[in-house]
Order: C-alpha cells, then sequence, then structure tokens
C-alpha cells in the first residue's frame, strides 16, 4: 500500500497530498474492503447475540448461581465483542473520511507522516508511534 511515497514522474497526476490518483484509489479500496469486513463481522456478532440472549430468556429456570454467573460472563463479553467492532467499524469510517479530506497518512498530533509500515498493519491509525506513547503515557 502506498500511502506517503513520493510519486514517481509520468506515475500519474498528483493530488494535494503528494500522492497520485491511483494511490489514493487503491488505499481507498483497502480502506472500503477493511470496513466491509468490519461491517460484517459486527452484524454477524450482533445476530449471535440477539440469538443468545433468547436462548438465556428461554433457559433461565432452575440456575444456580454458577449457571448465572457463566451466562452473565458470556453476555459481557459479547457485548464486549460488539463494542469492539463497532469501535473498529466507526474507525475504519473516519479513515475513509480523512482520505477524502487530504488528511489520510498523516498524524493528527504533529501533522508528520505516519509510517508506511503502521498504516499497513492499521490502517486507520491517526497517530504516529511517538504521538500514541505520549497519548498513552498521559492516560496511564
Amino acid at each position: 500500500m502506498l500511502v506517503n511515497s513520493t510519486v514517481i514522474a509520468g506515475k500519474g497526476a498528483e493530488t494535494a497530498t503528494g500522492r497520485s490518483a491511483e494511490e489514493v484509489e487503491q488505499i481507498r479500496s483497502v480502506l472500503r474492503s477493511r470496513y466491509e469486513d468490519l461491517n460484517s463481522e459486527y452484524e454477524d456478532a450482533v445476530a449471535e447475540n440477539q440469538k443468545l440472549r433468547l436462548v438465556e430468556i428461554g433457559d433461565a429456570a432452575g440456575d444456580d448461581q454458577a449457571d448465572s454467573g457463566s451466562k452473565t460472563a458470556e453476555r459481557d463479553a459479547a457485548t464486549s465483542l460488539l463494542r469492539t467492532l463497532l469501535d473498529r467499524r466507526v474507525q475504519a469510517e473516519l479513515a475513509l473520511q480523512r482520505l477524502e479530506d487530504g488528511t489520510y497518512g498523516y498524524c493528527e498530533g504533529c501533522a508528520n507522516p505516519i509510517p508506511v509500515a503502521r498504516l499497513e498493519v492499521f490502517p486507520s491509525a491517526t497517530t504516529c508511534v511517538s504521538c500514541k506513547s505520549n497519548r498513552e503515557r498521559r492516560a496511564g
């Protein structure tokens, strides 16, 4: 994936961010695919969560404390998964918006380019490693 690289002459017209139209389209394709995958995962998790709740409602009679505790743990895990998937989906949406705005691939903290290797692993990254570390230190 080409994100912050310099465009070689003859490769196509550059956008305002220094990326060719082909590079922007390649990034957009990767981000859309990621969004669609996350959306599908989220929808599947919602359906599974609904099934779990229906089974729980119909199967609660005669539960002892251990059964109730297990069901609560399963419900909490399912809810946590839903939140995580929803958060990742929102991140992908925001990355697509940043791409449209011309700010994708640049750190929100220092405005420097985010290394391509980081964006390949985490396409929704909004900060460079240094700014991310600083945020985590302040939060913790």
